[in-house]
């Protein structure tokens, strides 16, 4: 059994503040854990929602609208918040090691660290390239970005100078992502009246075709956006190389080059090093193997949801919607954990409800083989996103 602490309670250890966790502790805060002390901890205090990204690039919503207040919630489940990173688990010891060097026991750990982009490049290449994950890096890159698109727009004269952007990485994030930036960027350039033309992009995937694990009406549609967006699209790319301001790529004959002012990096994910450097079993892409009452294989101790679990039984593509799913069954079990109790299976969906924006606040819907699209699925999609987000927004009061 796991040990106690000095008041007689068990710790509870939530490790990132991911989409499973924000709906643990609200879950919690709704329904005080008795016996037990909750901490999170976390290297960012402001979280994003993964959903309302693309729309935040765009310009449709500003910093505040796209992320939750993590010691806020924090304080609503009346739980400890650190702001730190979890660098290694002691599952002998029973404590995590973080990167302030600071350490801290757990009697049950949970884990929500979401995914980074799978960067195949050397170290030095991958200095050049912006992964999406961890969002808070990538947003200080972004911001960057616009500001440097204002410049490059405000020069004028007989041959002023264009803005190459291109996004390595052809599944639903890349490419919301590409038209997404392309929106925004096109904006500016309009704002201060210089031509959106100088703004050229370029979308790279080593699969066959865009948008691999959705509908063939899905991919349709997105490849005749792109072409009517002037997105240029290389398919069968696998980039291997890259430099200040250009990527690289065999193809035969002989080497492609593309010159690139910046490079945002969108690939299939992977778990974090410490998670494979843990002792948990993991898959082959680094992620932690775990059930379906979202224990881990190797630690029943241990849970995990989000991105950076796979369910061994019902492996899903790592999308938002079920890590959120995830957040319910992993607080109860949690609950029923700390207490002793039976804990319940959780079997997420097999087909799910994808909503895929181009940038200008039109959508495409699918689920299986149906498919809509429409400015109404933009609205609908905002709509459903802001309603999540208001559960982080707009607390209960609890009683005195």
């Amino acid at each position: 059994m796991p040990a106690s602490t000095s008041d007689g309670g068990r710790d509870i250890v939530l490790v990132g503040g991911g989409h499973s966790h924000i709906i643990v502790l609200r879950e919690i805060g709704l329904r005080a854990l008795a016996g037990a002390r909750l901490t999170l901890i976390s290297s960012a205090a402001r979280t994003p929602y993964s959903g309302m990204l693309p729309g935040y690039v765009a310009g449709h919503y500003d910093f505040d609208q796209v992320h939750v207040d993590l010691p806020r919630l924090a304080s609503f489940a009346a739980a400890r918040f650190i702001a730190d990173e979890v660098t290694a688990i002691d599952r002998a010891a029973r404590l995590v090691q973080c990167r302030s060097g600071r350490t801290l026991p757990w009697d049950l750990l949970s884990i929500d660290v979401g995914s980074t982009p799978r960067v195949d490049l050397a170290a030095s290449a991958a200095a050049h390239v912006v992964p999406v994950k961890p969002i808070g890096s990538f947003n200080q890159r972004w911001l960057a970005l616009v500001e440097r698109a204002r410049r490059i727009a405000a020069i004028a004269g007989a041959a002023p100078p264009s803005l190459t952007i291109a996004v390595v990485g052809g599944g639903a994030a890349g490419v919301e992502l590409l038209l997404a930036i392309q929106y925004r960027l096109q904006h500016e350039f309009a704002r201060l009246r210089a031509d959106p033309a100088r703004l050229r992009c370029h979308l790279l995937t080593r699969d066959d075709d865009i948008l691999p694990t959705h509908a063939p009406r899905v991919r349709q549609r997105f490849r005749r956006v792109l072409a009517a967006r002037d997105v240029q699209l290389h398919l069968r790319t696998s980039v291997d190389a890259a430099g200040a301001g250009w990527l690289e790529w065999p193809s035969a004959p002989g080497r492609q080059h593309l010159a690139a002012d910046e490079v945002v990096w969108a690939t299939g994910a992977v778990g974090a090093d410490w998670l494979q450097a843990s002792g948990l079993a993991v898959d082959a892409h680094g992620f932690l193997l775990v059930g379906d009452t979202l224990q881990t294989l190797a630690d029943p101790r241990i849970f995990a949801a989000g991105d950076c679990a796979t369910m061994v039984e019902h492996r899903r593509e790592k999308a938002g919607v079920f890590a959120v799913r995830m957040g319910r069954p992993l607080a109860e079990n949690l609950r029923q954990a700390a207490a002793g109790g039976a804990l319940t299976a959780y079997r997420p969906q097999r087909r799910w409800l994808a909503l895929i924006s181009t940038g200008d606040r039109y959508g495409v819907a699918s689920r299986g083989s149906l498919f809509t699209a429409g400015r109404w699925v933009w609205h609908w999609k905002d709509w459903i996103d802001r309603r999540f987000m208001r559960l982080f927004s707009h607390l209960p009061q609890k009683s005195a």
